[in-house]
C-alpha cells in the first residue's frame, strides 16, 4: 500500500539525506523545536542571571525560576510542617512566599489536591534549584519510559524535544508526570489492568485530566481497573487524612474548589495565552461570560458524545486513544498548554500511518506545536488552541468512522510488556 495518495510520487522519492519528504518535514520541525527549547532556557538565564542553589530565587519579572514548580516544592516542604492545609488560604500562602522571596512577589495560588504531597515530599528535602532540575529530568524520563512500549526508539527524541516539553520545563509544571500516568495507564489496560487502575488513581492529583476515564472504563467493562483505581483513590484519601487530619479535605473542598472556579471565570492576562479550552477561547475574543459557558457546555457535550461513540465498540485503538486525549482537552474549561505534553505521544503514534495525506501531516504538526503557537496566537487575540483541537477531533472521528477496526485490535503497548 502506498504511503498516501495522491502524493505517492512525491513521497516515494527519497530526499538527499535518505529520508522521504514527509520524514524530512518532521525532522526539520523536530530540529526547530530543539533549537527553541535550548534558546528559551539560555535566553531566560542570560536575562535573569544564574540563580542560587540553596533557596528559591525571583528573577527580574518577580517570578521564581521554574515558576509553578515553587508550588510543588512548597507542597513537598509542607509534609514536615502539618500538611498543605494552610496554603489553601490565599493570604496565608502569599505571606509565606513573600517572607521567602520578598514583598514584591506576585500573588500565587495553590490549586492541587492535598494528596499530591505524598508524591513530592522528597523534593522538599532538597535545595530548590536541585529539586527543580530533578523534577524536570525525572519527569521527562518517566514520560519517555511510559511511551516507549508503543513507539520505536527513534521516536523518543521526537517526544523529548516537543514544544510541550519546552513549555513544561519553563513553567516547572507536572505535564510530564500526568502524561506518563494517563498514557501509561491506557497502554497497560489489556495486559496489566491493576497497574492501569493504580496509575489512573494517582492521576487524581490533577483531576480534570481523568474526568472522561470512567466512560471508557465502563464501556469497555474494565472492572479490574475500576476496582484498582477506586482502591488507589481510597488509599490516597485515607493516608492523607491520617497524616494531616480529615479537615484537610474539607478545607480543600471549601477553599480550593471555589478558588479554581473564580480563576476559571476571571483570571486574565497571561492565562488567555496558556489555557487551551473552548471557554477561554471564547473569552479571548471578548464574548460574554454566559455565551462562553454555553460554548464550553456544547464542547463538553461533544467531547462526551465522541468518546461514547468511539468506545461503544472496539475500534482502531490508536485513533481511539488520540480521540480520548483530544476530548479530554475539549471537555474541561480549565486545562493549560503545559498539560499538552501527551500530544507529543499522540502525534508520534499517528504520524506513520499509511493512509495519511500531506494535509494530515500538517494537522498533526499543528497539534504537536500547539503548546507554543497558541501563546503567540493568544497575544494577538486569536483562539488557536480550541480551533485546532476541534479540527483534530473531527479528523479523528472521520478516520474512526472510515476504519472497520481490523487494522489493529490492541494498542502497541499491549502487544509487548507494557511500560509504566
Amino acid at each position: 500500500m502506498s504511503l498516501f495518495s495522491p502524493y505517492v510520487g512525491i513521497v516515494t522519492r527519497a530526499t538527499p539525506s535518505g529520508r522521504t519528504p514527509v520524514e524530512d518535514l518532521y525532522f526539520k520541525w523536530m530540529i526547530a523545536a530543539a533549537v527553541f527549547f535550548v534558546a528559551l532556557q539560555i535566553a531566560f538565564l542570560s536575562m535573569a542571571g544564574l540563580p542560587p542553589i540553596d533557596r528559591p530565587w525571583a528573577d527580574d519579572t518577580n517570578f521564581a525560576i521554574g515558576r509553578d514548580f515553587l508550588n510543588t516544592w512548597m507542597g513537598g516542604r509542607s509534609m514536615f510542617s502539618g500538611g498543605p492545609g494552610p496554603w489553601f488560604d490565599v493570604r496565608t500562602y502569599a505571606a509565606a512566599l513573600r517572607d521567602m522571596l520578598g514583598p514584591t512577589y506576585p500573588e500565587t495560588y495553590w490549586s492541587y489536591p492535598p494528596h499530591i504531597v505524598l508524591f513530592v515530599w522528597p523534593l522538599g528535602l532538597m535545595p530548590y534549584l536541585l529539586a527543580y532540575i530533578a523534577w524536570c529530568v525525572i519527569g521527562i524520563a518517566l514520560y519517555l519510559f511510559a511511551c516507549s512500549s508503543a513507539l520505536p526508539r527513534e521516536r523518543l527524541l521526537f517526544l523529548a524535544v516537543a514544544p510541550g516539553v519546552a513549555v513544561c520545563v519553563f513553567f516547572g509544571q507536572n505535564g510530564f508526570y500526568t502524561a506518563a500516568l494517563l498514557i501509561g495507564g491506557l497502554l497497560a489496560l489489556d495486559r496489566r489492568p491493576v497497574l492501569a487502575g493504580v496509575l489512573f488513581g494517582i492521576l487524581t492529583i490533577k483531576p480534570q485530566l481523568g474526568l472522561l476515564l470512567p466512560i471508557i472504563l465502563l464501556l469497555d467493562r474494565r472492572w479490574v481497573t475500576i476496582a484498582s483505581a477506586a482502591a488507589t483513590v481510597a488509599l490516597l484519601f485515607v493516608t492523607t487524612a491520617m497524616l494531616f487530619g480529615w479537615d484537610v479535605w474539607l478545607d480543600y473542598w471549601h477553599k480550593i474548589v471555589p478558588q479554581q472556579m473564580w480563576l476559571t471565570e476571571y483570571a486574565g492576562g497571561l492565562m488567555f495565552s496558556l489555557v487551551s479550552s473552548l471557554f477561554y477561547g471564547a473569552r479571548l475574543i471578548h464574548l460574554p461570560l454566559s455565551l462562553a459557558w454555553a460554548i464550553q457546555y456544547a464542547g463538553s457535550a461533544f467531547a462526551v458524545a465522541a468518546v461514547v461513540w468511539t468506545y461503544w465498540k472496539r475500534r482502531d485503538p490508536n485513533l481511539s486513544l488520540a480521540l480520548f486525549v483530544t476530548a479530554t482537552f475539549l471537555f474541561t474549561p480549565y486545562i493549560l498548554n503545559y498539560d499538552m505534553v501527551m500530544f507529543g505521544f499522540v502525534v508520534a503514534l499517528l504520524r506513520d500511518r499509511a493512509d495519511n495525506t500531506m494535509r494530515d501531516h500538517w494537522l498533526l504538526l499543528a497539534v504537536w506545536s500547539l503548546p507554543v503557537t497558541m501563546m503567540f496566537a493568544g497575544a494577538i487575540w486569536i483562539p488557536l488552541a480550541p480551533v485546532v483541537l476541534v479540527m483534530f477531533a473531527c479528523w479523528l472521528l472521520r478516520r474512526l468512522e472510515q476504519s472497520d477496526g481490523r487494522e489493529a485490535q490492541s494498542l502497541p503497548g499491549n502487544t509487548a510488556p507494557a511500560a509504566a
